[in-house]
């Protein structure tokens, strides 16, 4: 089968970066893209006038015709359909329908916009999915192909799924220099020694070359912070950060490291789902 991205789309210029970055990624490779506008239409109601039903049709079609006119402007090739269900169940049937290697979608650069969206669009994907998730933002340089990737990490034990290793090919794929940088904060417990190689352990299966650990101090104790301080300092152009269970599946969302990092990081963000603890490993069938 053909390696694909599913990039959810609306009829936004942010949605239409995220499309074009995906297609930029997937290049190498060959990826195809599905674009999947998920179209819930309110109806008639008896104190807000929404769009009375015989237009529906009409108003899919409408976006049907310009999700096209959008598959047609992207580098590569693109399939795009409208989904009339809730989001999540849009999503399962999505994945089913492509089968694809991660799923994409913009970012807003409006404060209120931008977690309204992590609330309701990009923490429902990741909790039906588990599938990693690439969020790219509105604003910000061009995005264009990955030249140097940062991969952040804490000091605590995470183990990535076989939806997560199954993007090593494609990492592989990129003329990108990958880079890790270790979190710890200050004035913590002492580290044992090797303890920074044993961090990035996991990372063997998924990046194409071994790198060393870079030990970033959180001299703040905002591990946010501290990775974009890295980012910058490193000039990746793609941060790929591991979204634990906690981190994405409780309702502190708005709380977690990543939420804070994807409020303000101007590059894209590429989320790698830990596997929970005690939960076996899976992979759909992608033949």
């Amino acid at each position: 089968m053909q390696p694909s991205f599913v990039v959810l789309v609306d009829l936004s210029a942010a949605a239409e970066r995220a499309a074009h970055y995906a297609a930029l990624l997937g290049a190498p490779q060959q990826v195809r893209l599905a674009l999947v506008n998920v179209c819930q239409v309110p109806v008639l109601s008896s104190e807000l006038a929404f769009v009375p039903v015989p237009y529906v049709p009409q108003l899919q079609a409408d976006t049907d015709a310009a999700l096209q006119a959008l598959a047609a402007r992207l580098p590569a090739p693109a399939e795009a359909i409208v989904l009339m269900a809730p989001l999540p169940d849009a999503v399962q049937q999505a994945i089913a329908r492509y089968q694809p290697l991660l799923l994409a979608m913009g970012l807003s650069a409006e404060p209120g916009l931008l977690a309204q969206l992590l609330r309701n669009q990009a923490l429902p994907v990741l909790q039906a999915t588990h599938r990693p998730l690439l969020l790219v933002p509105e604003t910000g340089p061009p995005p264009g192909p990955p030249r140097r990737v940062l991969v952040a990490v804490d000091g605590e034990h995470f183990a990535l799924g076989a939806a997560a290793r199954a993007l090593a090919p494609l990492l592989a794929s990129w003329a990108a220099a990958f880079s890790v940088v270790h979190v710890r904060s200050e004035g913590g417990a002492a580290q044992q020694p090797g303890q920074y190689a044993r961090v990035g352990e996991p990372l063997r299966e998924l990046l194409p070359t071994a790198a060393a650990p870079q030990l970033y101090q959180d001299a703040g104790h905002d591990p946010a912070a501290t990775i974009l301080r890295a980012r910058a300092e490193l000039q990746a152009d793609l941060l790929l950060l591991i979204a634990r269970p906690r981190s994405f599946l409780g309702r502190l969302f708005h709380r977690s490291v990543t939420a804070r990092v994807l409020h303000s990081c101007p590059v894209p963000v590429l989320l790698l789902p830990a596997q929970a603890p005690g939960v076996p490993d899976w992979m759909p069938n992608l033949s």
